[in-house]
């Protein structure tokens, strides 16, 4: 009697024998990218489209009013027609009644222009694993930071004290500045998206200052030094040249349109 003995064929695995590519082929970072960076780009998308349906609403509503029609020299404030920004935005700290059409907001932007380039240079530092260069400048950036936030508290203030002249509204009385109700320089509306839109940039850079002092914080105690990378940097460095970005749409916006 003849036992037949079963013969064990190997089948090929294509899977494994594939050479690598190098992007989303498996056990791979895509585009060479870390799990952290690419949630900061997931995050950053999101936030992005946020914005843009702030400022699209600014857009929409802005349209909706009527231009002031005439010379800038005789323009006043009114609820019949979108103020021009630079009535609006003309004064400057320490120079009270100087007519400075919106100086002090393209200071306040050069500010944040210039924390991106420390910021730029905290993250170059970082991958030369600089200690103390990073130190810098991120301290340099925090500073940058915490001052373009310190204008925009002014500029805030300044916005809700408003003029010396005030506006006459419809029932007779003079008001002035502004709040969420009132509006002596133009429609509600425009002081609602103002107090919203810039409110919630500034939102944004302050909690960007706060995990820019967690990273210096980190830094000075060796932290990253012992991950063996400063990669937290980086991706705070993302997030912080977003609200740069963004910060030029809502300059546009605001001041310039």
């Amino acid at each position: 009697m003849s036992t037949i003995s079963p013969t064990t064929q190997a089948v090929p695995n294509s899977a494994l024998d594939k050479p690598r590519t190098g992007t989303w082929d498996g056990g791979n970072e895509p585009f060479n990218a870390s799990y952290g960076k690419l949630m900061m780009w997931f995050f950053l998308l999101s936030d992005a489209f946020t914005f843009a349906a702030f400022l699209t609403t600014y857009g929409l509503i802005r349209h909706r009013y009527l231009a002031y029609v005439g010379s800038p020299e005789a323009f006043e404030f009114s609820s019949a027609y979108w103020p021009i920004p630079e009535k609006v935005f003309n004064s400057f700290p320490g120079l009270h009644g100087v007519n400075l059409p919106l100086a002090f907001v393209a200071l306040m932007t050069m500010i944040l222009i210039f924390s991106s380039v420390t910021m730029v240079l905290a993250v170059e530092a970082g991958h030369r694993f600089d200690k103390k260069d990073v130190q810098k400048w991120l301290l340099w950036t925090i500073l940058f930071g915490t001052i373009f936030v310190s204008c925009q508290a002014w500029e805030w203030s300044h916005f809700i004290g408003g003029t010396d002249e005030g506006t006459l509204m419809n029932d007779g009385t003079r008001f002035f500045g502004a709040n969420l109700a009132m509006n002596q320089y133009g429609p509600v509306l425009f002081a609602d998206l103002f107090f919203f839109i810039t409110g919630f940039h500034g939102t944004h850079v302050f909690s960007g200052i706060c995990l820019l002092v967690y990273c210096f914080i980190a830094t000075t105690n060796g932290t990253f030094e012992k991950r063996g990378h400063y990669e937290m940097v980086e991706k705070i460095g993302l997030y912080w040249h977003f609200v740069d970005l963004v910060w030029v749409f809502v300059f546009t916006f605001f001041y310039l349109v």
